[in-house]
């Protein structure tokens, strides 16, 4: 990410990123909640957490960005190491814990950015805040960012803070995803909000989070975040178990991902948006997820194990289709 700020400056740079990995055309572009997404590969949130990169990142061919996850305060996260490649099954383990420099910080960045791409905001709670004061911290978030994104995803789902995911219960989630709306409603142009919900939920589970969707309204779903299982993992299970705690994201979470997705765009519906993310590693797995139900998709993991020309090859492969 330095090489690729530093390089940014050289004359002719921009031109020459802009020549090697952007595709366009007309059937890339998205209409999708009321956004014109020129192409419908987007960064997931976890890469440029604190909005640093936007700039520079726009360069590289991407559809959106997804910043965050944000917290009201700034937090260290979890003790380093904490993300970890398990190369043989192309997955990365991560337990972060949401690091990040606090929101303000990000809003300061996402004012001065040159970028009219648009760009998400994740946000979640602050490790020490209580499950039950777990609202206050969303709606500050919500608050100060609601000026400098284009729309919103609700993380309830990273497994790598202490009972964050307890917040997907039926009751906790409805009182917090009113919270949000009932502050969105009160703006003179509310904003796209989403939820972004883990793989490892059971299809009760799901019932309830399409029941919680459409009774408060959200504009669709991200599905999915990390997984905690590691019965995907063929070759560096034991490694992953060794290696302790995170969220396992990549290959093995591809499957999963994909079914989970195809369930829901067949509960919600056609209307509800739905983002699909995890464990797209080639263009034909982004395929897959779009074949299912997305109507957008976020790359993270592939584009780590891929490298930028990732995205161009996805949206090669659209443009084909």
């Amino acid at each position: 990410m330095l090489l690729l700020r530093i390089s940014v400056v050289i004359p002719g740079a921009k031109f020459m990123y802009k020549l090697m990995y952007k595709r366009t055309g007309i059937t890339l572009k998205k209409e999708v909640m009321g956004l014109t997404f020129e192409n419908p590969v987007g960064l997931a949130a976890g890469f440029d957490k604190e909005a640093k990169y936007v700039d520079e990142l726009s360069h590289l061919g991407f559809g959106f960005i997804e910043i965050g996850t944000l917290t009201p305060n700034a937090q260290a996260g979890n003790p380093q190491p904490r993300l970890f490649r398990l190369k043989e099954d192309k997955a990365l383990l991560n337990r972060m814990g949401f690091n990040n420099g606090g929101v303000q910080n990000a809003v300061q960045r996402l004012r001065a950015r040159k970028t009219n791409l648009i760009i998400g905001g994740n946000i979640g709670k602050n490790k020490v805040t209580p499950n039950e004061d777990a609202a206050h911290d969303y709606l500050h978030a919500f608050e100060a960012l609601f000026n400098v994104v284009d729309y919103f995803v609700v993380n309830v789902s990273s497994p790598n803070t202490p009972n964050l995911r307890a917040l997907q219960d039926k009751k906790p989630l409805t009182n917090l995803l009113e919270s949000l709306q009932s502050a969105n409603g009160l703006k003179k142009k509310p904003k796209p909000i989403l939820l972004k919900i883990a793989p490892d939920l059971s299809e009760a589970q799901i019932d309830d989070i399409v029941e919680i969707v459409k009774s408060t309204k959200l504009a669709g779903v991200v599905a999915t975040n990390t997984t905690i299982s590691r019965n995907e993992l063929a070759n560096t299970k034991e490694e992953a178990v060794k290696l302790g705690n995170g969220g396992i994201s990549g290959a093995p979470l591809t499957k999963q991902a994909t079914q989970i997705i195809r369930l829901l765009r067949a509960k919600l519906g056609p209307d509800i948006v739905i983002i699909g993310a995890g464990g797209i590693m080639t263009p034909q797995d982004a395929m897959d997820k779009l074949a299912a139900g997305a109507d957008l998709i976020q790359v993270f993991t592939g584009f780590i194990y891929n490298g930028p020309s990732f995205i161009k090859q996805i949206n090669q492969e659209l443009l084909k289709s």
